[in-house]
């Protein structure tokens, strides 16, 4: 299984970007899929999720924000970031929990994806 993330880079205060990440492999089903971030300094933290039902949540810091969103069939999340703020800046990683591969689907497991930079500029 591979998470593959895209969608970083630069933008001034105030811009939008789009985050998405998708897992790859004989996957069956991944129960929630997510994005935390890590900034320099600072320990990872959760910045979404949303379950296979569309659950979601949210850390305050991004509510209103940010919308997260994913679709079951093509294992895809992608994270609408808006009015973003220079404190947002930080590396951001893709997460499937609860993955449960064709092979056995007993078993579940978790994967994060490589990490994708996100910076804002004041």
């Amino acid at each position: 299984v591979q998470l593959q993330a895209s969608g970083g880079g630069s933008v001034q205060a105030g811009g939008s970007l789009r985050l998405s990440c998708a897992a790859s492999g004989s996957i069956f089903s991944i129960n929630v899929m997510g994005w935390y971030r890590q900034a320099p300094r600072k320990q990872r933290e959760l910045v979404a999720t949303i379950t296979n039902v569309g659950i979601t949540n949210y850390a305050d810091s991004v509510k209103g924000r940010f919308t997260i969103s994913r679709d079951n069939i093509k294992n895809t999340v992608t994270l609408q970031m808006n009015s973003l703020k220079p404190e947002d800046t930080a590396v951001y990683y893709c997460n499937a929990d609860g993955l449960r591969l064709n092979v056995d689907r007993r078993l579940t497991y978790q994967y994060w994806g490589q990490g994708t930079q996100v910076t804002v500029s004041s």
